[in-house]
């Protein structure tokens, strides 16, 4: 079965696509639950803002799909879960994805599924659990033409970065990027490198598959609209950020701001006073 109707809920007519992460309390971890305690409001306030996508757990993908109306943002459906987050990692380190996800997604009419692809040193165990959690469902995907995203994240050793802290090394994202292209991912959700300027080497790698950058942890307004302004001349095809949206105290003009960068290709400074009023 073709991915195309749903890649195309996916994507704006321009090929680009902002996907707002909210998925944050699927992790178990009480630093992510700022910002969407209420996550009905939230969700409510980032679909005013019109992103293209909204990224979900199966447990609140409800919450969207209960609005009414046919212009909402699609639905991204996070399918697995880790311990691997905290400030302390515990002795067992686990990714464990949802028994039969893609017909979940389904029924809850998602446009793709989300799976992580996770390398941390000294954790060979959960890093087989990713690839054992992609050679499951990329099947079920095929079968079902559900578009594969695949989250390939390299970590920092924790009692370096003390938790979920990524490695911007561009020899390390651009191997994991081309293993989640040759395990058959249909949209990359990938970090940004340390140096934005050589971006374009891992858009390379992933041989023509559409690559989303994600935003990471909170930084200032400017850093982040800069940085996508970067990327997206670069090659992304647009971006995954969560906390850079849901933790802004003004989420919906955060969102419209991004927006503007990556369908309108307005500069950085421009979006900035547009965030700013």
């Amino acid at each position: 079965m073709s991915i195309a109707p749903r890649m195309n809920r996916l994507f704006a007519a321009d090929g680009k696509c902002f996907n707002v992460a909210i998925d944050h309390g699927f992790f178990n971890e009480f630093a992510f639950l700022k910002g969407i305690e209420d996550l009905k409001r939230v969700i409510e306030t980032v679909v005013k803002a019109g992103p293209d996508v909204v990224q979900l757990s199966v447990g609140q993908a409800r919450l969207l799909q209960a609005i009414p109306g046919g212009r909402k943002p699609a639905l991204a459906l996070r399918t697995d879960t880790g311990n691997m987050y905290g400030k302390q990692i515990p002795k067992h380190v686990f990714s464990q994805m949802m028994d039969d996800p893609v017909e979940l997604a389904v029924r809850l009419d998602a446009a793709c599924v989300v799976v992580n692809l996770l390398i941390m040193p000294d954790e060979p165990e959960m890093y087989h659990d990713c690839i054992t959690n992609l050679c499951k469902i990329k099947p079920a995907c095929e079968r079902f033409g559900m578009p594969l995203m695949v989250e390939p994240l390299v970590l920092q050793p924790n009692e370096k970065a003390g938790g979920y802290m990524v490695d911007g090394t561009l020899e390390k994202i651009m191997p994991l990027v081309r293993q989640a292209v040759e395990l058959g991912a249909d949209v990359i959700k990938g970090d940004p490198c340390d140096d934005v300027s050589e971006y374009h080497r891992v858009i390379e790698v992933a041989c023509g598959v559409p690559v989303l950058v994600r935003g990471g942890g909170r930084v200032t307004d400017e850093e982040i609209l800069k940085r996508t302004e970067a990327l997206m001349k670069q090659g992304a095809v647009g971006i995954v950020y969560g906390r850079n949206v849901i933790q802004h105290p003004d989420p919906q003009r955060m969102t419209q701001a991004l927006m503007a960068v990556v369908h309108e290709g307005v500069s950085a400074a421009e979006a900035l006073r547009m965030l700013k009023g």
